[in-house]
């Protein structure tokens, strides 16, 4: 009798949502506080390789934009680099730069720079002839026609590339803990066949790519309200 209630307690104590790899909202509301830290960590890594991919994409297309034999080796080198498997990235650099951010940043604006430098020139180049024709005619030098007539006229591709930049290194971040960099892709790992771990990291690096798309596209706004007043018309 002693026996199967000693047995009847210990089944009550494992049949639990944990035990039964369910989705537990309990130990979510428990364990929650666990994940604030790897999503700023995540985020931090995101924002910088992005903001470093732009600065240097952005500076590569400029320069292809007026030296066109530029173009075809930027591209072929770039795109070179987005084919590298992150995780062989992650690994191959390791002994150079070291286990850390360092490592996790030099790979992932590595994946970036074809995205941006794609669509920067792709944006440069969509700039209808007329207009700048017309910027010419209004005396306008060769830098001034660049910077106040076809950049502002190129940024809706130009945000359009970073919006994709940003959504897919939130991704890739996942990865970075492969270099030691953290983030969510180290809570995702740590348990792996656990749902509910699963769920809350990556349903967090959902809601940052979603978050971070969003506020670029609000930028875009901000910073192109001509688009606006022709879809009106």
């Amino acid at each position: 009798m002693i026996l199967e209630l000693a047995q009847l307690q210990i089944h009550n104590r494992t049949d639990t949502c944990e035990s039964n790899n369910g989705f537990c909202p309990d130990w979510i509301a428990d364990h929650f506080g666990d994940y604030v830290h790897p999503f700023f960590q995540h985020l931090v890594l995101v924002v910088v390789t992005v903001a470093i991919g732009f600065a240097i994409s952005f500076t590569l297309a400029l320069i292809a934009y007026r030296r066109r034999w530029l173009i075809n080796p930027v591209t072929q080198v770039t795109g070179i680099l987005y084919t590298i498997p992150s995780v062989a990235a992650f690994f191959l650099l390791l002994p150079i730069t070291g286990r850390g951010t360092d490592t996790a940043l030099v790979a992932l604006v590595s994946y970036v720079l074809l995205i941006i430098f794609r669509n920067v020139l792709a944006g440069l180049d969509n700039v209808p002839a007329d207009t700048k024709d017309a910027g010419r005619g209004m005396g306008l030098t060769d830098n001034q026609l660049l910077w106040r007539v076809e950049v502002p006229l190129a940024l809706p591709e130009i945000m359009a590339g970073l919006r994709i930049a940003t959504t897919t290194t939130v991704g890739l971040a996942t990865l970075a803990f492969f270099a030691g960099a953290g983030g969510l892709g180290e809570k995702i790992f740590s348990d792996i066949t656990y749902k509910s771990n699963v769920v809350v990291a990556g349903g967090l690096a959902v809601l940052m790519a979603a978050g971070l798309d969003a506020l670029i596209l609000l930028a875009q706004r901000a910073v192109t309200p001509w688009t606006r007043a022709v879809a009106q018309q």
